[in-house]
């Protein structure tokens, strides 16, 4: 029986600048059971010194992912929070109707949602407002096998150049190519070529 703090001073942690400083799997007893855990030590941004220990009872994922995890929690937490405390989500409605309290929800979310998008709009300088959409709808759709087919005519093409290969021997490769495709690609590539 050992706590987290002499889990993490008796261990080896991980050198250099990782994102996290250590990952041990340990067992916690929880009323007379033992369960499998995996501690993910994460170094502190603003202070080196500091830690913050992650517990998983999934021991099968990495430790990138329990992060990644952590990092998608706390966004929700944080969610949670601007709605509860700035958009009144607790406090605007009293009704004990379910219906009631889902359209309130509802509502309060929407809200977020146009604050978050208004926000985006004003201080992220990442897209410049309409014209990515503008830039998109100018762009003629390419399909997955057209494009496949434009791979393989320009593959043609380099090996006639760059190769001595007789024209024959060439689309006996090519066809060999064909039908070790899926049945599907092989009919549409067909047609196609």
């Amino acid at each position: 029986m050992k706590s987290v703090l002499a889990i993490f001073r008796q261990s080896k942690k991980r050198p250099g600048c990782s994102k996290y400083l250590l990952s041990v799997e340990a067992a916690v007893v929880k009323d007379g059971k033992t369960l499998p855990v995996k501690l993910v030590f994460v170094r502190n941004r603003s202070n080196p010194k500091d830690y913050l220990v992650l517990v998983s009872t999934d021991t099968s994922l990495s430790e990138e992912e329990i992060i990644q995890t952590y990092g998608k929690r706390w966004n929700i937490e944080v969610f949670f929070k601007m709605c509860k405390s700035f958009l009144k989500l607790g406090k605007e409605s009293h009704s004990l109707s379910y219906d009631a309290m889902t359209s309130h929800v509802s509502i309060v979310f929407a809200r977020y949602m146009m604050l978050s998008l208004e926000q985006r709009r004003n201080v992220d300088k990442r897209s410049i407002g309409e014209l990515f959409f503008l830039a998109y709808d100018e762009l003629q759709d390419l399909r997955y096998l057209d494009a496949l087919v434009l791979l393989l005519k320009e593959l043609i093409a380099t090996v006639k150049e760059k190769t001595i290969f007789m024209e024959k021997e060439l689309d006996r490769i090519l066809d060999l190519f064909l039908e070790n495709l899926p049945n599907l690609w092989n009919k549409c590539l067909k047609r196609c070529a």
